[in-house]
């Protein structure tokens, strides 16, 4: 195999349902260590579930992707380094960071989330009803998984839903590896373009799913590699000394399959209560919109099992088309029939 040196990160995944086996090496062998980056760089990568935490939790860390030295992982990844382009949450540090987050917050809280529940499960309702009123089999990515979200992050920003799609198309641009400097540069400023107007409109115009959901959460951990930082002073980590300057990429999937955290990590235990994950990140950055996907995942799991109890895969699980090529993780298709 490998050294981890000589890693260049991110790898790919050989099974869709496990880290894959270089990271865990990493964490057994050498959980802090350096590893190449796409752009020819290295950086530091933390690996253990405990080191993750302190990385995403500590100051001294920098979430600024306009530091020349932040780790880049993803082709065209550096259209936010541009000088003219206007920060974002995540690419704020303290003091500026909290201000911004607080400005938001309230959309995203428990109380706003359970809030919008009725609508939730109504959005989900009509999509089944779409569903089973057709004879199958149907692919449940296009017909449930992508329109939830989209519809509902439609209804909480204001996006009308005919829009949805142009919404969609350009985002996940800036999610997928394969696209372009160029192609990604556009997408990014069509999508900012687009908030901008609708902003200046909007003005002018005054139980037990849940412990599935979080082991679910834990087993999969679509974002693995998102967690990226660089060091703006000297911190000693385990003994290891990662210099001011230096990227850091704290990869969540084996902190979330850490054996000493979770008793049998490979294993998909939906009783294990594994709110402590980090699938959503940890600290300051930690994940804004993590109340509202999980009352999507539960509204849509209840729904969709009590509606449809029969509900099967279509095809075989090996031709399954995973996103090998994408930032987050899932599936670009999943056909199934009942």
């Amino acid at each position: 195999m490998t050294t981890a040196e000589e890693l260049e990160l991110p790898v790919a995944r050989k099974c869709p349902f496990a880290p894959p086996e270089e990271y865990t090496q990493i964490r057994e062998e050498q959980p802090i260590t350096r590893v190449k980056i796409p752009d020819g760089k290295e950086a530091w990568v933390v690996s253990r579930h405990e080191d993750v935490r302190t990385v995403l939790n500590d100051r001294r860390f920098s979430s600024d992707r306009f530091n020349p030295n932040f780790p880049i992982l993803v082709k065209g990844g550096n259209v936010f380094r541009q000088t003219n382009a206007e920060r974002t949450m995540i690419t704020m540090d303290a003091p500026e960071h909290g201000p911004a987050r607080k400005s938001v917050l309230g959309e995203f809280t428990v109380k706003r989330v359970n809030a919008m529940r009725p609508r939730i499960q109504e959005i989900v309702d009509g999509l089944l009803d779409e569903i089973l009123a057709s004879e199958g089999p149907v692919d449940l990515v296009e017909k449930l998984s992508l329109p939830v979200p989209s519809l509902v992050i439609c209804e909480l920003l204001g996006v009308p839903y005919s829009e949805h799609d142009f919404f969609q198309e350009n985002t996940a641009k800036l999610l997928k590896r394969t696209v372009s400097f160029d192609e990604r540069r556009a997408a990014f400023e069509r999508v900012r373009g687009y908030l901008g107007r609708l902003i200046t409109t909007k003005e002018a115009d005054p139980g037990k799913t849940l412990d599935a959901v979080e082991e679910l959460l834990r087993y999969f951990t679509i974002v693995d590699t998102a967690t990226a930082r660089v060091a703006v002073e000297d911190v000693e980590l385990d003994g290891v000394t990662i210099r001011a300057g230096e990227g850091v990429l704290a990869l969540g999937y084996t902190a979330n399959w850490d054996p000493a955290v979770f008793d049998e990590p490979s294993k998909l235990d939906i009783t294990r209560g594994a709110r402590h994950h980090v699938a959503f990140g940890f600290g300051p950055h930690q994940c804004l919109g993590q109340n509202l996907a999980r009352a999507e995942l539960q509204i849509v799991f209840d729904t969709l099992f009590r509606r449809i109890p029969t509900l099967r895969l279509a095809v075989d699980v090996d031709d399954l088309p995973f996103k090998e090529d994408a930032s987050i993780y899932g599936l670009y298709r999943l056909p199934v029939t009942w």
